[in-house]
């Protein structure tokens, strides 16, 4: 497994916008299902439409971001990809918050559904920190042999 995680992420180092794909693909699916909750399955749900909406919103935000980095952006990868793995990491904790708050009201289709958004979109985070920290050590290692003195 630490093998495929290892070879997964070296890939994504090379071709960031990957990541940025990945990620905006993500939300916009976060962000349809929400959607779909909101209009369709409401009475099924436990979670208050206000809460809903929000979570929405934020989805809605960080699949534009994402999108606008992996159409736009060719230099500084690591400083954007750590500004969406903290905004991610923000969204499952106010989700986590959404669910101890709403615990009392909240179905076993809730529970699980969260639950799981937020385990994926952890392992994402933790997918995006590698990144950013492999592109940095190798951008550290490209500069430190541009900077030797040639050898006589």
């Amino acid at each position: 497994m630490n093998k495929i995680f290892e070879k997964v992420t070296r890939h994504l180092a090379k071709n960031p916008r990957r990541l940025f794909l990945i990620d905006s693909v993500g939300a916009l699916l976060t962000a349809v299902l929400l959607c779909g909750v909101l209009s369709n399955l409401s009475p099924y749900f436990g979670m208050p439409k206000t809460t809903l909406t929000l979570l929405f919103s934020i989805a809605a935000c960080l699949c534009f971001y994402s999108a606008v980095c992996f159409l736009f952006l060719k230099t500084k990868w690591t400083l954007y990809i750590r500004i969406i793995s903290s905004a991610n990491l923000l969204y499952c904790a106010l989700t986590t918050a959404f669910l101890f708050i709403h615990y009392s009201k909240l179905t076993a289709f809730d529970l699980m559904y969260f639950s799981l958004e937020t385990a994926i979109i952890c392992l994402l985070v933790y997918t995006e920190l590698a990144v950013s920290a492999k592109i940095l050590n190798s951008s550290k290692g490209s500069q430190n042999i541009s900077r030797r003195k040639p050898r006589l």
